[in-house]
């Protein structure tokens, strides 16, 4: 599928691209690696993002059960190449075994999931304008700052703009439904402010050569 292609040199040496695609991506094929294994689901095209996980990355499956192996792949990839805490993964895990007690309930609970996201990042675009250029080596002030623009999504009632408004109360209400957390929302969103800003740094530097 060419999603996870940086993540090798021609020569097969693993390396890591650390970027927004591949995260995103990765994130996909653990939701779909945990969906599959509490359900027991055997036909991998009804998971086609851990089907293309699987054969990139050769990864067998374990126990004769479909979603084990690559859920414990793509888990130490994410924490290993964007630090990604204990507690991100258990608060999928919690939500997906709540939400999906049946093969029925996954479409419905992946679509509430996408219009969280892109919700959530449309919203933190619209309020971190200006702190977006932050440069990337203030890390630490860019998840600072990261942290207080999720909890006042979650918190604050009054906005100037109705747009504003609506979207982060749709965003709430997304986040109550779900059962994830500020810390969640805030390690999911740092990293793709984060590495998307790195590759606009090296777009430039292309541009420039």
């Amino acid at each position: 599928m060419g999603i996870f292609s940086r993540l090798f040199k021609k020569n097969s040496e693993t390396v890591s691209s650390k970027n927004v695609e591949d995260f995103v991506s990765l994130t996909r094929v653990y939701f779909q690696s945990v969906i599959a294994a509490n359900l027991g689901i055997t036909n991998i095209r009804f998971v086609p993002d851990v089907a293309n996980f699987k054969r990139l990355f050769k990864v067998p499956t374990q126990g004769g059960r479909l979603g084990q192996a690559e859920k414990a792949a793509s888990r130490k990839m994410l924490m290993q190449d964007y630090g990604l805490s204990e507690s991100f993964f258990k608060e999928i895990d919690a939500s997906v075994k709540k939400h999906c007690r049946t093969q029925n309930d996954v479409q419905a609970y992946l679509f509430m999931y996408q219009g969280f996201s892109q919700d959530l990042m449309m919203l933190m675009g619209n309020l971190m304008q200006w702190k977006f250029r932050v440069p990337s080596f203030f890390r630490g002030a860019l998840r600072s700052m990261t942290e207080k623009t999720v909890h006042d999504i979650c918190t604050k009632s009054v906005w100037k703009k109705d747009d504003v408004h609506k979207t982060a109360m749709a965003v709430r209400q997304y986040k109550e439904r779900l059962g994830y957390s500020e810390q969640w929302m805030t390690e999911y969103v740092y990293n793709i402010i984060l590495f998307a800003k790195q590759e606009k740094i090296t777009i430039r530097k292309k541009s420039k050569s």
